[in-house]
């Protein structure tokens, strides 16, 4: 399947009435996301430790498989100014290297300050700095597909 760099396009290539998952691709960690079947929410749903390319490939696959997945959304981690640096040609190196192993659509959404929200969520609700550290990754790729999930209900409402 093909990886696409707006969510437009993306909507037009996921199946109906199957989970999406959100991804916070980090260098040691992969938040993992997943929505219902209607596309309203978003459910932080676990940390992967990463190691090497085909173990997450694999780690994935069989998350992919038990919420039957019909798309990903990776977090593209664009600079403040909307530039993209090494992280982002990082994320769409692994997008490039999942979508050859994986037939669901890819697309990106922009992270910036995701992960800022997910920990501010987090101090508000009293939550340990060792509790914040073991969950922020998941929290945040909530964030970010939360946001996928708003814009695709504004574009089904359009």
């Amino acid at each position: 399947m093909a990886v696409f760099d707006s969510i437009e396009e993306f909507a037009t290539a996921i199946p109906a009435h199957r989970a999406l998952l959100g991804l916070d691709l980090g260098d040691k960690t992969l938040g993992v996301s997943v929505s219902d079947t209607l596309w309203s929410v978003a459910t932080p749903r676990e940390t992967i430790k990463r190691k090497k390319f085909g173990l997450d490939a694999d780690a994935l696959d069989v998350i992919i498989k038990s919420t039957n997945a019909g798309g990903l959304i990776l977090g593209l981690p664009r600079n403040m100014d909307g530039s993209e640096g090494p992280r982002c040609q990082k994320t769409r190196a692994f997008a490039r290297n999942l979508s050859a192993r994986c037939d669901l659509p890819i697309g990106f959404w922009d992270e910036r300050l995701s992960s800022v929200a997910a920990e501010r969520a987090m101090l508000e609700a009293d939550m340990s700095r060792a509790k914040r550290a073991e969950i922020i990754d998941h929290v945040a790729a909530g964030y970010i597909l939360q946001g996928v999930l708003d814009r695709l209900a504004h574009l089904r409402a359009t």
